[in-house]
């Protein structure tokens, strides 16, 4: 008699283990969001998680919170590794097979795609932002444990056709991060320009200042002024020296340091007095409160602001 060989407990348990982690991940990345839309700021034992996640790299395109995408990415694992239990494979063997394959493939390629991006995510946290923040971590060894639930959870038949997915879907994981962070990387272009300097900003930025001053860059917001301007100094004095130094701020005066003169110009229909900021394609003259920059542009982190007008 021909002994039928047991399944490995890690093929029967794979997907339970994976559904579990997916659910811890959405609740997390879950809580994350809320807190970036509404006070920007987390339980955490440290200071890091806040300046994390008020950090340009916390948003794509500026606008949608990392989490969120997290949040979607665990969501739809946490779907995947449940699927195949919805359909019984006593009564439908054949759909219940095609399910299996299916979202085993679904859950190699977005648990693929979650470590490069958490690697990423880990490098910026490290080197750029230097700040530690412990939800980013335990979100990057979730990610890697569902990694390797993923490979290890069922026997492959293809290892080859396996490592060409892995392939492709690193490239294409490594190329969308890299656009997307790109832009936050650079800064505002200006042209070094000899001519008349502003006064000196003499007031300090705080936390709440840099992260708002870092959100308009990344969102293209510009202030239009001149070195003349006392109003245009007074905007200055509200973002304090540190964070004024991040605004893409456009000198419209020919005779003024690092002019840009040609883009005032271009603007000149919408810019009528200085400062007149340019942020979502909408105009606004007139010095604006940090509050009101705030509001207008979308900004959803701290605002203890130092300095209120």
């Amino acid at each position: 008699m021909i002994r039928r060989r047991s399944t490995p407990w890690i093929h029967r348990s794979s997907r339970t283990v994976m559904a579990a982690i997916a659910v811890i991940g959405v609740l997390e990345t879950a809580y994350l969001t809320i807190a970036k839309f509404t006070t920007g700021s987390v339980i955490c034992p440290t200071s890091g998680c806040d300046k994390v996640l008020n950090s340009p790299y916390a948003t794509v395109f500026g606008v949608v919170p990392l989490s969120l995408l997290g949040c979607l990415a665990y969501l739809s694992i946490a779907i995947l590794a449940y699927a195949p239990k919805t359909v019984n494979p006593d009564t439908n063997k054949g759909l219940h097979t095609k399910i299996e394959n299916w979202t085993w493939q679904g859950l190699f390629i977005i648990t693929a795609a979650m470590v490069i991006f958490s690697s990423y995510l880990m490098y910026l946290m490290a080197f750029e932002i230097q700040e530690l923040c412990i939800y980013c971590v335990s979100s990057a060894v979730f990610s890697l444990s569902l990694f390797v639930l993923a490979l290890v959870g069922r026997e492959w038949e293809d290892i080859g056709q396996l490592v060409f997915t892995g392939i492709v879907v690193a490239m294409v994981s490594s190329i969308s991060v890299l656009g997307l962070y790109n832009s936050v990387k650079a800064p505002p272009v200006t042209v070094s320009k000899p001519g008349i300097a502003a006064p000196l900003v003499t007031t300090t930025s705080g936390p709440a200042e840099m992260a708002l001053a870092r959100h308009l860059t990344q969102i293209g917001a510009k202030e239009y002024g001149a070195y003349w301007c006392p109003h245009c100094y007074d905007q200055k004095m509200l973002f304090g020296r540190e964070a004024a130094k991040l605004i893409d701020y456009v000198e419209c005066d020919p005779k003024g340091e690092n002019s840009r003169a040609e883009i005032c110009q271009a603007a000149a229909a919408n810019v009528k007095g200085f400062p007149t900021w340019e942020i979502k394609g909408q105009f606004y003259s007139g010095t604006k409160s940090l509050e009101q920059l705030a509001e207008l542009s979308g900004y959803s982190g701290p605002r203890n602001f130092l300095k209120l007008r």
